[in-house]
């Protein structure tokens, strides 16, 4: 005889309520946006403002102050809209960020700055990747980030490359500390470095050359702004614009890069007996930036000079929220713990890195500005 009982339907339990999308993403990313405005309010005070810490580092400081002040089952309510804010927000932000830029800026510090720009680049990034996988032994998506940061934009430029390396929120977050730490002596550095120059002569061109030469090797734009201002005001100029010229350089170098950790995967998962495209093989698929494309086309778009100056200040407002707003949701998830278990080898890769972008900048300019 069945004895099995069956209740009845009056007694069952209540289907779960499905939870919306604000529900789920909305305090992750009202506290994002709480960071954010923090970070942003604290860099218009003057001093820090002077120092080169903009609100994108301010932000991420916030961030990790909040993360490892709350209790840890704290995070999991604002869990999903800080990873909408360290994902989707980060690329909009990326690609809003080509509003800063136009086609014509390279006019303005033409080929040779250019040149410049494009050899401190390669040369930046790729002696990261020598020093720090081949002497120091780090881990690949740590050695890339940094390398992107101080070859590039500083956070902007490690918070792009992220998504294509795959790193973790700690590896982001040690990158960050580098380029905060070592383009903040940039900008007391710089000014006296010129005043060397104009006794030695190894960076031609005054103040124009030498604003060059600080655009495409320190490593942040507010960095760039507050050591140049130390200089005089035609380095100041100079400098910002091949600074943009560099930033714009980040699209290719993303594209460049994916292709080429892409390719890397395939040729690991094919020597590990499976052929690149066997269906029983390990996906090998390809990081595709498309974010970078977004920029490109924004850049292009904004040469056009089609919006109108009050628009396009609207926009890059909205650009530094969604920065900040990534940035703070990034340091939220970081751990610092995981930061010191990092060790001293990420600070000793980027001061390397730093010690190149003065001396070896100032050669490269010098080959390149004399000739």
């Amino acid at each position: 005889m069945n004895t099995e009982v069956h209740p009845h339907p009056a007694y069952a339990l209540p289907a779960a309520a499905p939870v919306s999308w604000g529900a789920r993403h909305l305090p992750g990313l009202a506290l994002a946006g709480l960071l954010a405005a923090g970070g942003m309010v604290l860099g218009q005070i003057p001093a820090l403002a002077h120092s080169g810490l903009s609100a994108l580092t301010l932000a991420i400081v916030l961030g990790m102050v909040a993360g490892n002040g709350v209790p840890a089952h704290w995070h999991a309510r604002p869990g999903p809209g800080i990873g909408m804010a360290k994902q989707q927000l980060l690329r909009l932000g990326v690609v809003l960020y080509g509003l800063r830029l136009t086609v014509q800026d390279i006019g303005h510090v033409g080929l040779a700055g250019v040149l410049v720009d494009a050899l401190m680049l390669a040369s930046t990034f790729g002696i990261a990747c020598w020093v720090g996988l081949r002497w120091l032994r780090m881990e690949r998506e740590t050695v890339m980030l940094i390398g992107a940061g101080s070859a590039i934009c500083g956070a902007a430029a490690v918070m792009a490359t992220e998504p294509v390396v795959r790193g973790r929120p700690a590896q982001v977050t040690v990158a960050v500390a580098t380029v905060v730490v070592f383009g903040t002596l940039a900008i007391f550095t710089y000014p006296a470095l010129y005043a060397l120059n104009q006794h030695w002569a190894l960076v031609p061109g005054g103040q124009h050359g030498f604003g060059l030469y600080a655009g495409a090797t320190i490593h942040e734009v507010a960095q760039v702004v507050a050591a140049a201002r130390g200089i005089g005001p035609e380095a100041a100029d100079t400098a910002v614009i091949a600074k943009m010229v560099r930033v714009m350089m980040l699209a290719p170098f993303l594209l460049m890069l994916a292709a080429w950790l892409g390719r890397r995967r395939e040729t690991r998962h094919a020597g590990h007996g499976a052929k690149p495209g066997d269906c029983t093989a390990p996906a090998a698929r390809l990081a595709v930036p498309w974010f970078a494309f977004g920029f490109v086309a924004v850049v292009l778009f904004n040469s056009l000079h089609w919006l109108p100056a009050g628009a396009v200040q609207a926009a890059n407002a909205l650009d530094n929220l969604l920065l900040a707003m990534a940035m703070g949701a990034l340091g939220f998830t970081t751990r610092l713990g995981a930061i010191r278990q990092a060790g001293p080898r990420p600070l000793l890769l980027a001061a390397v890195l730093a010690l190149w972008l003065v001396v070896g900048g100032a050669v490269i300019s010098r080959l390149v500005l004399g000739s």
